[in-house]
C-alpha cells in the first residue's frame, strides 16, 4: 500500500504513523538505509504535525479574542503542578 503524502494526512494519521515508526525502529531489525528512511518519514510527520497543532492554537487565539475572552494559559499537566 502507497502511503499517503504526509501534509494529506490528518492529525491523528500522523500520530498513528508516527508511533508505528516509534515501535519499528526499536524492534532494531530494519537495515540502516530502511531505518534511516523511517526516520526521514518521522521527522516530516512530527513537524507537520507541529504545524498542525500551532495552526489550531492560533485559530484558538482568534476566536477568544472575537469574543472578548482571556488569553491562553499555558497548560500544565496536574503532575507538573505539583513538582
Amino acid at each position: 500500500m502507497a502511503k499517503k503524502k504526509i501534509e494529506n494526512l490528518s492529525f491523528e494519521e500522523s500520530l498513528a504513523e508516527l508511533e508505528n515508526i516509534v515501535q519499528s525502529l526499536e524492534q532494531g531489525e530494519l537495515s540502516l538505509e530502511a531505518s534511516m528512511a523511517l526516520f526521514e518519514r518521522g521527522l516530516g510527520l512530527s513537524q507537520q504535525s507541529q504545524v498542525k497543532l500551532q495552526d489550531a492554537e492560533q485559530k484558538i487565539k482568534i476566536l477568544l479574542e472575537k469574543n472578548g475572552e482571556q488569553q491562553l494559559e499555558p497548560f500544565v499537566l496536574q503532575d507538573q503542578e505539583s513538582s
